[in-house]
């Protein structure tokens, strides 16, 4: 079991994600609850992960599902109470699983007390909270647009103000300029702290030193300086875990996100990969370049090496199925499952998996109107004003959509995939009598079991977490390879990712290796489809 008073624990870890809503309904109300969670701990304990990072679980009225919160300090109702959450961390950490809390500290909702007292004038120390402008009717400040869609500023008519939100209009941003509000969020984040949470995913973290004036809203001036002082005011604990999500981070700019003194954070949770097969926007797919995934991983594993450290991750609650997205969610789903699997927990730095991706959960086929997601059904309605056509409408969500990570989790082949007795907040993806944890974990040669040796391997062998890498065959369109070396150990990762056979012939020194794991059984020659294995080697050659 990890040390985890010690710094930097987490670079052995590998952590899972719950969307608590779709995870386990406990009470029959078709709504995913922490009690639910807690009867599924050993499930979580067999897997092998060491922590669970929660999404959040406050206090909300879910206008973006939960990351609009009305109260730091309160549970959701439906998702249960607070002695619920605080048997759920010792009931976890009793496993070796460290609870890490969603902290969205950019903004709150528009319900919270905060805001409510922001509207009643400008002269209550609570308007200063939030980025306000001064404005007349349909004039905003300016023409930024909300990540979500429409315009960034908002209009309040009894203030004359707008104010600014870079998400949903039920978002208003916090304005980090003022110190009391920084003051506040630590105050709360030491509230959890003391409640037993051992770390913090902090939620688009790199937008919280927003300029809107200068249309910033990423990466602002002053942002390090408020990371420094977050890290010192509310995280001095050696042991703590802090994950930065950055969508606009660079290899030079994570360094300083994750330097190895702990000055700001553990780790960055970036996404340059994950935009790759992004045409002019989100919605618009284009064909995922393997050459060119294989040269930003590779900038990313080099550049920080001994200079920072990295999150791992394919899926995500904002992110369709990886299996779908980039793999084969038909014939080779299992294969393809296992071989993207390997190829991601080869690297350095802390792997995610998301719930249900240890089962090869795939995306759902949604109609249009069963779309839940925000972000989604705006992008229905403002591409069928924009005269698109319905059939490219629904592949853009079908290929795109959050909701496709949203679904339900599937146990097993009961209604409901077992998720609820009731009737489900959102639609079970009608696969989930042939893929569900209950066929997983009665078939040896599951997707689940192999994530269980991935996840045991990194406690294992030291290079998982040291290796230096190095990329093999660069511009091959099929095959992903790399070793990782330290002076004790050596690793080769071969993963052929395309459903065609190709030939292979293992490099120097590799030649007696030993095979660590693989989803074919056999020896290396010709790789079969979505064939992947790891092989290894003591010492340099």
């Amino acid at each position: 079991m990890l040390d985890k008073t010690v710094y930097g624990w987490w670079k052995s870890a590998v952590f899972y994600q719950i969307y608590p809503k779709s995870f386990l309904d406990s009470d029959g109300d078709g709504i995913g609850d922490i009690p639910g969670i807690l009867s599924r701990l050993d499930y979580l304990s067999k897997l092998g992960v060491d922590g669970v990072w929660l999404s959040p679980v406050f206090a909300s009225p879910q206008a973006d599902n939960g990351y609009d919160i009305s109260d730091y300090r309160e549970i959701w109702p439906p998702y249960g109470t607070m002695e619920d959450m605080d048997r759920l961390i010792a009931e976890a950490k009793k496993r070796g699983i460290s609870v890490i809390m969603d902290l969205v500290l950019n903004h709150t909702s528009d319900e919270h007390p905060w805001f409510r007292e922001a509207l009643k004038g400008r002269d209550n120390p609570y308007h200063d909270y939030y980025v306000w402008r001064d404005g007349k009717p349909g004039c905003p400040p300016n023409d930024m647009r909300a990540c979500f869609g429409g315009s960034a500023w908002e209009y309040v008519p009894e203030l004359h103000q707008y104010y600014f939100h870079q998400y949903a209009v039920k978002q208003p941003d916090l304005n980090w300029d003022n110190p009391e509000v920084r003051r506040e969020l630590y105050h709360m984040i030491r509230f959890w702290v003391d409640r037993g949470v051992e770390g913090f995913r902090l939620d688009v973290i790199d937008s919280v030193a927003k300029e809107p004036d200068k249309k910033i809203t990423a990466r602002g001036p002053k942002l390090h300086e408020y990371i420094r002082e977050l890290s010192a005011s509310a995280f001095p604990e050696p042991g703590l875990v802090t994950v930065g999500e950055a969508w606009s981070a660079d290899t030079e700019e994570a360094t300083r996100w994750s330097a190895p003194d702990g000055s700001e954070l553990s780790m960055v949770f970036q996404f340059e990969h994950i935009c790759l097969d992004q045409g002019g926007e989100k919605w618009d797919t284009v064909p995922l370049s393997l050459p060119r995934l294989k040269r930003c991983f590779e900038r990313w594993q080099r550049e920080l090496h001994g200079r920072g450290w990295n999150s791992l991750f394919l899926d995500n609650h904002d992110l369709p199925r990886v299996v779908s997205r980039w793999g084969d969610d038909g014939r080779y789903r299992v294969e393809s499952a296992k071989c993207l699997a390997a190829m991601l927990h080869g690297m350095e730095g802390t792997p995610y998996v998301y719930q249900g991706e240890e089962i090869g959960m795939t995306n759902a086929p949604l109609g249009l109107d069963e779309y839940e997601d925000l972000e989604t059904v705006n992008m229905i309605a403002e591409r069928r004003e924009r005269g698109y056509p319905d059939g490219d409408i629904l592949a853009s969500a079908r290929a795109r959509s959050r909701d496709n990570a949203r679904t339900p989790m599937q146990w097993d082949d009961s209604p409901n995939a077992g998720f609820t007795a009731g009737t489900p907040w959102f639609k079970v993806n009608e696969n989930f009598r042939e893929v569900n944890v209950k066929a997983a974990m009665e078939d040896p040669d599951s997707v689940f079991y192999f994530y269980q040796r991935l996840i045991a391997l990194r406690k294992t062998c030291p290079v998982f977490r040291d290796g230096e890498f190095t990329l093999l065959l660069p511009e091959d369109e099929a095959l992903f390879v790399y070793t990782r070396e330290t002076d004790a150990e050596r690793l080769l990762v071969v993963c052929n990712m395309s459903g065609e056979e190709r030939e292979f012939d293992l490099p120097a020194g590799f030649e007696s290796a030993a095979t660590l794991i693989a989803n074919y059984p056999g020896a290396v020659g010709v790789l079969r489809p979505w064939e992947a294995r790891i092989l290894y080697v003591g010492g340099r050659t």
